[in-house]
């Protein structure tokens, strides 16, 4: 189990790294680095060149062992950032541990499997297991996922298989779903073997996971693994400069499900908190309509429909958290309910 900090900078571009300065300036260094997770400006689909940008300028300068997560797409108020988790030192503790991983490199054609599934289910439940927790103290398992490319699809075909799909841009849904199911079985909130790994139209509203966020990326060929669990104390007292971490999670419901961000935020405000992070996946319903009203995202021909969910999604939540600095991510197969998405909140509290 590492215990984690977790720390928060503005970013100016996808190529920014002056949060690593930052970091040192607040008395960490950048070997206690697990994750670097990001918000970058690039439209989140299959061409976003700066989650590859973000990611080629990061990897060089975190441990070997570490993983990065970049969603691109800031729609709206949505804010350019990175979210560091930091493993303390010491006999530190901090209420939240997290612990990192990749599974093996997916050939093409395993993109959006059964393979894909496996895979990321095996990893999640490895990472539990050496965290020593159950999954009742997991709030979020964070999913970077490769989705397939042009030069993919020919490779894929130059050896006689058939890929599964055609559409680059229909294959980060697949891969997404896939992961989200993998995650789902690691935690026992579906059957191992018992769901289909292969994304089925409808079939997002009967399974998935309430706290899997998943994120697919022409940058990477394998998946990069974060899980944050809380974690009991295990000494008496810690450094001054700590404050305790916490994190809640629930599911949102739809695209306006304020309740589920509020009912969260009154915790918070019980423990006299402080929201550090949020983490949530928006998706357009895929049904045509939100509480009844019909909507035009899934109809949109000039703009995707994960961008229009980003923006809406991410403009309900920084509203009520006062902060656009927050982890809003498109494409919920599998991520929570359909039409809606998993839910993660971090705070703090004096220690």
């Amino acid at each position: 189990m590492a215990p984690v900090q977790i720390l928060k900078f503005p970013i100016s571009s996808p190529g920014d790294t002056s949060p690593l300065q930052k970091i040192q300036e607040a008395g960490y260094d950048p070997s206690q680095i697990l994750a670097v997770v990001g918000k970058t400006e690039g439209n989140g689909c299959v061409n976003d060149f700066s989650r590859t940008l973000a990611s080629a300028v990061w990897e060089p300068l975190i441990p070997a062992d570490a993983v990065t997560v970049f969603s691109g797409g800031t729609e709206g108020v949505l804010s350019p950032h990175v979210t560091f988790f930091l493993r303390e030192t010491g006999d530190a503790t901090t209420g939240l541990s997290a612990s990192v991983g990749h599974t093996r490199t997916l050939a093409p054609h395993e993109v959006g499997t059964e393979e894909q599934t496996r895979q990321v289910a095996t990893t999640v439940a490895q990472l539990i297991r050496q965290m020593d927790v159950t999954p009742e103290q997991v709030h979020l398992v964070l999913v970077k996922c490769p989705l397939l490319t042009s030069d993919k699809l020919q490779a894929i075909r130059a050896q006689g298989r058939v890929p599964i799909t055609s559409d680059t841009y229909e294959s980060m849904a697949r891969s997404r779903y896939a992961s989200a199911i993998g995650i789902a079985a690691a935690l026992g909130e579906v059957p191992e073997g018992g769901v289909p790994a292969i994304m089925r139209p409808g079939q997002g509203e009967h399974h998935w996971s309430a706290k899997a966020s998943c994120s697919s990326g022409a940058e990477l060929d394998d998946c990069h693994i974060l899980v944050l669990a809380s974690s009991s104390p295990t000494s008496s007292s810690s450094p001054p400069r700590e404050q305790r971490l916490h994190a809640v999670s629930r599911p949102m419901a739809d695209a306006m499900d304020a309740a589920s961000i509020l009912h969260l935020l009154d915790q918070v405000r019980k423990d006299d908190g402080e929201v550090l992070q949020v983490f949530a996946k928006a998706e357009a319903d895929p049904s045509g309509r939100v509480r009844g009203f019909r909507h035009t995202m899934n109809t949109d021909s000039d703009i995707h429909s994960t961008r229009h969910a980003r923006a809406a999604v991410g403009g309900l939540i920084a509203g009520l958290v006062s902060d656009a600095q927050i982890y809003v991510s498109g494409g919920g197969e599998g991520q929570g309910p359909s039409g809606g998405g998993s839910l993660c909140l971090v705070y703090r509290t004096p220690g």
